[in-house]
């Protein structure tokens, strides 16, 4: 009797993980942003919408895309939040003050309630800012919990665009993790193709491609980088 409840209990677990992460359920960041903020208004995608299609200019695209924290394609009834100024200055959207104390070292600070890192010099500017998406809680084909660990820690190992999972998917490996950087027992930022706008990882840091390469080839090139996760 109690292993049945127990089974049941993680059939309920498990299906209330598959719907809620899906991206029909998820609560993608710009539906949020534009519903609390003047400084965007809300436009729900329509049949036949594309990035490219509803903004034309790359460098407006591009910070649009940022802005709502994805790099996936649209889809119809989707909320998104387009700027009412400032469209093609990222810098101008940050979701990071412009200066912080001085850290004394360069950091990367990952915020996982604003989906974004910011890569501040050691002086306290901010350098450069850009969309993530870390561990989303539980992961159905691990069986666990994979959220990605708070705290302040420092890459200690990065490899190229040819860096690839060992791990995922189960049983093969080879997902691919270009410009990874580790920074603590397996996790690590890197670039990817999937940032969805919600957390939805295994527990790494994902990021633009283009993201994880300035990161791992300008800012952090042979210099300690401090990297701090917070909620």
């Amino acid at each position: 009797m109690v292993k049945a409840y127990h089974t049941i209990v993680f059939a309920i677990i498990t299906i209330a993980s598959l719907v809620f992460t899906h991206p029909a359920f998820a609560k993608r960041y710009g539906a949020k942003l534009c519903k609390s903020s003047d400084a965007y208004r809300c436009y729900v995608v329509k049949k036949g919408d594309s990035w490219k299609k509803l903004f034309p200019d790359k460098a407006e695209r591009d910070v649009v895309m940022r802005i709502n924290r994805m790099n996936t394609g649209l889809y119809r009834g989707l909320t998104i939040a387009i700027p009412v100024s400032n469209k093609t200055d990222k810098m101008a959207h940050a979701p990071f003050p412009d200066q912080i104390d001085p850290p004394g070292k360069k950091t990367i600070l990952i915020s996982k309630s604003k989906l974004a890192f910011g890569a501040y010099s050691a002086s306290g500017i901010l350098e450069n800012w850009g969309p993530i998406s870390s561990g989303k809680g539980y992961c159905p084909d691990v069986h666990r919990r994979c959220g990605t660990p708070n705290g302040t820690y420092k890459i200690y190992t990065k490899q190229g665009a040819g860096c690839k999972s060992n791990k995922f998917p189960i049983g093969r490996g080879g997902a691919p993790m270009p410009y990874c950087m580790f920074f603590y027992h397996g996790f690590a930022m890197h670039g990817s193709p999937t940032v969805p706008g919600y957390n939805a990882s295994h527990g790494c840091v994902r990021m633009y491609t283009s993201d994880a390469k300035w990161l791992n080839k300008e800012f952090s090139d042979g210099q300690s980088v401090a990297v701090v996760i917070k909620y």
